[in-house]
């Protein structure tokens, strides 16, 4: 018989149905009795000081009910970490400057969204101009314009591993190169949106588009100062995510703030310019990277510096930095390694977390210099990344512990399905192939929610409720936690009802980020192991049998070895109700792994329980006459550990490559003097289906000898090789390394040209 029988099965969602007949209600559904709405009045300005502001006349426009600026508030600042090497520095509503074209000044709550924005042109608003820095580079002069108190430097990371030195002296090939990378937006479906209804007993309800109900709740709490018991975020469906929606926006504290002002709900929906213009976007980076190799191809040292334009606030900026760093030493045996990373203010949109955040800028950029070392030893790019592919076991030098690694598997099996030996260099008509690998966490430490939580609640009817933390966002998690508990109390998924991302209800989950759903799903089996303990000692009486000696699948029951000696769930359920306990079947479980935080200043740490690890191959066709780039296919092999449901792999694997695609070949935020020049889907290069590639994919379980059920990430890991495959493809097509993002067809034309024609 099957291990499992419901784990590793390719199921619909659960959520499909009501998706697809438009039933499910985003937030931007959302109504409540006497709902006001409210409109945020924006910086036109890069970096001001404010004078003045008179409400006035927006006060006593007909309808509306609200309007508050940062005087209102309790002028406390939040941030992604708030802790004192890290102070936070951005207030819901600007209470002495502005600091970015965008900048939050003002709130209003109308009774309907008309009137909100009128009396948004009502409010005036006295400002004094400041110089301005827009450039990261500049931003780092001494003279150049403060944009905090603290200076231009949100934050700087700097450790060296091994020696260097010596790393480079005995060094074969030294190569060292610049690569700069793009902001990119999220381009989530459904706009930023929140809906707050604060009551009479002081309890505030928020329906929030969000990634991490309790980290919005927290920061809530903290900015309103209300007790965190009061405050009661509730997820619901959400239209893409992509990190975007994981950091506290402010429309979520000027609802709440405006509904405590009315004694009404509000609701503030973002337009797709403000989405574009004043929401987080990926960090762009200048990167310069020095590395140094053995004769045979074997890394021995290298050296990297990072500058980041983190925008006006800090947001993620310390995460940021670490990570990157931290992703040039996961995925090939590197011993020697010199890492610095700033991350700058400039007066410009915020930069926050986003899919495979930290992780795709260094991985770029490693592994477009990787392939350049490879043609100067006369190497196959293959060869000289299975040459160097960390395995399980390793410790890297930042002590991240390899456990389960199919690095090396992912390598061997992409390039056999893509056909690499027969294609590389050998691809008539400007077609060409290349690869990248990469790695990824599966969940990091995230105080105060450390943990991850679930409740199984089992029905007089067999029938199971799974109340989980984690917000489902469109990765899959109501679904892979669900067959996690059908799996492990031996019932169907139509069986499970769930309730996720509830924070008066659902168990504490820091969020769905940083890949957190591994941890998830390991607490819902922990939870579901708990309820069928207790429903095994209820049928071990029944049966005249020992608890361990029972097992549970189709809905029964049952004794090992004799299937037909058994009773249903349904009747276990009922014997458990009917006992002279009347025990209620409640199963609870919890995960957290065993690491600690990492400490940012050393970058020494395990940063999360398991890593996974992939390789993509990208083939694309290049016009020459005209630049433009197509790709044509993608191969991706991806370890994941454990497949809980590979139809779900299958749909991250396409989305992410779709995301990437765009990200290497036509997405740009342009900023110009501070101001988003193209905030719309008519203006930003986001890829639609029609360029979507033919996309394989490669499941590969790793085996982790410490763990037997070690599901792994599967979404966001997918997102770091795929720059640099691409890159690496349009070279070996064209002869052409373009070595900032996004490769847009200026750019081709331009190598081209310099080349000589190619």
């Amino acid at each position: 018989m099957e291990k499992y029988s419901v784990i590793g099965k390719s199921l619909p969602r659960v959520d499909a149905v009501i998706k697809a007949t438009g039933e499910a209600k985003f937030t931007v559904d959302m109504a409540l009795p006497r709902i006001l709405y409210g409109k945020i009045l924006r910086s036109p300005y890069p970096h001001a000081r404010i004078i003045n502001i008179d409400t006035s006349k927006a006060k006593r426009l007909l309808g509306v009910k609200a309007v508050i600026t940062g005087k209102d508030t309790l002028g406390i600042k939040y941030g992604s970490i708030d802790v004192p090497q890290y102070p936070a520095d951005k207030n819901p509503l600007a209470m002495d400057k502005v600091r970015y074209i965008g900048d939050e000044v003002a709130a209003v709550a109308a009774m309907d969204e008309d009137t909100a924005e009128e009396a948004l042109d009502l409010i005036e608003v006295e400002y004094e101009e400041l110089p301005s820095v827009f450039d990261p580079l500049e931003a780092m002069k001494p003279d150049a314009p403060k944009i905090h108190d603290t200076g231009n430097i949100c934050n700087r990371i700097s450790w060296n591993y091994g020696d260097v030195g010596k790393g480079f002296n005995e060094s074969y090939l030294i190569r060292e190169d610049r690569f700069e990378t793009a902001p990119t937006a999220h381009c989530q479906m459904e706009p930023h949106a929140a809906l707050a209804n604060f009551d009479s007993s002081g309890k505030l309800s928020v329906w929030s588009s969000n990634q991490a109900p309790y980290k919005r709740r927290w920061q809530l709490a903290k900015t309103l100062g209300i007790p965190e018991s009061k405050v009661r975020v509730l997820h619901t469906h959400v239209g893409g995510g992509f990190g975007g929606k994981v950091e506290p926006l402010e429309p979520d504290f000027q609802a709440a703030l405006l509904s405590m002002v009315t004694g009404c709900p509000v609701k503030i929906a973002y337009t797709r310019e403000e989405v574009f213009t004043c929401t987080m976007q990926r960090h762009p980076m200048v990167l310069h990277l020095k590395t140094g190799v053995g004769k045979d191809g074997t890394l021995i040292a290298t050296q990297c510096k990072i500058i980041a334009d983190g925008g006006a606030y800090s947001g993620t900026g310390p995460i940021v930095m670490y990570l990157a760093g931290a992703f040039l030493v996961t995925v090939y045996r590197l011993f020697n390694v010199s890492y610095e990373g700033y991350r700058m203010y400039t007066n410009k949109p915020i930069r926050g977390p986003q899919r495979g955040h930290g992780a795709v800028q260094p991985r770029f950029a490693f592994d477009s210099q990787l392939d350049m070392i490879a043609e100067e030893l006369g190497m196959d790019p293959m060869e000289i990344r299975l040459k160097n592919a960390v395995k399980s076991g390793d410790v890297t030098p930042n002590r991240f512990k390899i456990r389960g690694c199919g690095l090396t598997e992912t390598i061997e099996k992409s390039c056999e399905m893509a056909g690499w030996k027969e294609k590389r260099g050998k691809m008539p008509g400007n077609r060409g192939i290349g690869m990248c690998s990469g790695a990824f966490v599966s969940g990091v430490l995230i105080p105060p929610h450390t943990s991850s939580g679930a409740f199984v609640k089992v029905h007089e009817d067999g029938g199971v409720s799974l109340l989980v933390g984690i917000p489902e966002i469109g990765q899959g998690s109501d679904t892979i936690t669900s067959q996690i508990v059908a799996d492990e109390l031996g019932i169907a998924l139509e069986d499970i009802q769930v309730v996720s991302g509830d924070t008066e209800i659902a168990p504490p989950h820091a969020g769905s980020f940083s890949s957190r759903g591994m941890w998830a799903s390991k607490a819902a089996k922990a939870a579901a192991s708990d309820a069928r303990r207790q429903l095994f000692e209820v049928a071990a009486q029944a049966l005249e049998a020992n608890p361990e000696d029972l097992a549970a699948r189709d809905r029964r029951i049952y004794v090992k070895g004799n299937p037909e000696k058994g009773m249903s769930f349904k009747d276990a359920v009922l014997a458990s109700y009917m006992s002279k306990e009347g025990n209620p079947i409640l199963g609870r479980g919890y995960y957290r792994p065993d690491i600690d935080l990492v400490d940012f200043e050393t970058g020494e740490g395990n940063l999360s329980p398991d890593y996974s690890f992939g390789t993509q191959l990208a083939e694309v066709e290049v016009d020459k006459e005209t630049g433009k780039v197509k790709l044509l296919r993608m191969t991706v092999g991806h370890d994941v550990g454990l497949a809980i449901n590979p139809m779900a792999i299958e749909g991250q694997t396409e989305g992410s490559i779709s995301m990437g695609q765009g990200q290497v070949l036509t997405e740009d935020v342009i900023v110009e003097e501070g101001r988003v020049f193209n905030p719309s889907f008519l203006t930003y290069g986001l890829p639609t289906s029609m360029e979507t590639a033919d996309i394989k994919s490669i499941i590969i379980d790793s085996e982790n000898q410490e763990d037997s059920f070690a599901p792994k990430e599967a979404g966001e890991g997918m997102q770091i090789p795929t720059p640099a495959a691409i890159a690496n493809a349009v070279y070996d097509a064209i002869g052409v390394r373009i070595k900032d993002l996004p490769i847009t067809p200026e750019k081709i034309l331009k190598a081209l040209e310099e080349k000589g024609g190619g």
